[in-house]
């Protein structure tokens, strides 16, 4: 070999590999992971966003994970996003309607569709089909939606006393988060603003006489130890939002990492909804065995009640128009989308 291939050989074989870029990122919640939509981002999202990575080897992702509100509290997830605190977390317009209120569309027409993944569907096709809608939402609020949405399997009243009736429902103090409140008009019951952080212990010391809420939450609170009466009103499921990405730290993704977080979110998403329906029989059944009792609300009754109670639509409505979201359009395909799937409201909210 001469001099010169054998001086080659030799600075190939000690030419360094290319070096792989280290993400440090933090994500975090307001809520513990005893939740599904915080179980599968360690469980699902972050093992997939890592998995995807490992195929190009461009980049590793360091992950700090703080659920629980041990860095961020409940409905402070986008604004710590838009800060920088945190890179990746959740979207959610229940808990902040200030500024993902867009995203309340389904708590804005009560009394909807029970399939939770048909309702989260018809809700990511109102967002994403009208165009420029996310870009729109993420310079609003520096917090890019990336998909991966949820929805509550479906709202009911967990209650100290049956609720058969509006008239049973008379000075009952009924807990909420944000626009579920809203529902409770047309019944002369009393709302207390509340969450799951706190549902059993006001219920507990009388701060309010029950819930509203859903049995896979319900269970592992053990809500049925303080409010045993599950009176089945059926609200619907309710979309409650998706995952995003700090706007400053998603700008500076390549491509490919973007898709990995995309891939990522679909993963979480469908491994979401796995478990929820194979949650839902199950969380009932502990209802039961703990002492709680299914009550069924007279039908003629709710639909009076949703005959007679405010358009819960109007003022949520008017809000996303004054911040120049174009609702209208977003309403009109969730309402399109769900027709097409074979679901009316009995109550026309949105044309009022």
């Amino acid at each position: 070999m001469s001099v010169l291939a054998a001086s080659a050989v030799l600075a190939g074989s000690s030419a360094p590999a290319l070096a792989q870029e280290t993400l440090n990122l933090t994500v975090a919640t307001g809520h513990p992971a005893v939740f599904l939509w915080v179980k599968h981002i360690g469980e699902t999202f972050i093992p997939t966003v890592n998995a995807e990575l490992a195929k190009t080897g461009e980049v590793e992702i360091e992950w700090n994970e703080a659920y629980g509100g041990t860095l961020v509290k409940l409905g402070a997830e986008a604004q710590s996003l838009q800060d920088g605190l945190i890179d990746v977390g959740q979207a959610m317009g229940v808990f902040d309607p200030a500024k993902m209120g867009i995203l309340n569309m389904t708590y804005a027409m009560p009394f909807g569709p029970t399939d939770a993944k048909l309702v989260t569907e018809a809700a990511e096709h109102a967002l994403m089909s009208s165009e420029g809608f996310l870009d729109q939402l993420a310079d609003a609020t520096g917090a890019v939606y990336i998909g991966g949405g949820i929805a509550i399997d479906g709202y009911n009243i967990a209650t100290t006393t049956p609720l058969k009736t509006r008239a049973d429902m008379a000075g009952v103090k009924i807990s909420g988060a944000g626009p579920n409140l809203s529902w409770l008009d047309g019944t002369d019951a009393v709302g207390v603003q509340g969450s799951y952080v706190s549902f059993y212990n006001d219920i507990k010391t009388g701060v309010s006489d029950g819930l509203i809420g859903w049995i896979t939450a319900n269970a592992p609170a053990k809500i049925w130890e303080v409010a045993p009466y599950y009176n089945k009103v059926d609200f619907g499921a309710m979309y409650v939002g998706g995952l995003a990405v700090s706007k400053d730290r998603w700008d500076g993704f390549s491509d490919t990492t973007k898709e990995a977080f995309r891939v990522a979110a679909q993963a979480y998403q469908d491994a979401y909804f796995e478990e929820q329906n194979a949650r839902i029989e199950g969380s009932t059944q502990a209802m039961l065995d703990g002492g709680g009792e299914i009550v069924e609300f007279d039908e003629a009754e709710k639909q009076a009640w949703i005959e007679n109670m405010a358009n819960p639509s109007s003022a949520w409505m008017e809000a996303a128009r004054a911040r120049g979201e174009p609702v209208d359009e977003i309403m009109a395909a969730y309402v399109a989308y769900l027709s097409d799937a074979g679901f009316t409201f009995t109550r026309n909210y949105i044309e009022e």
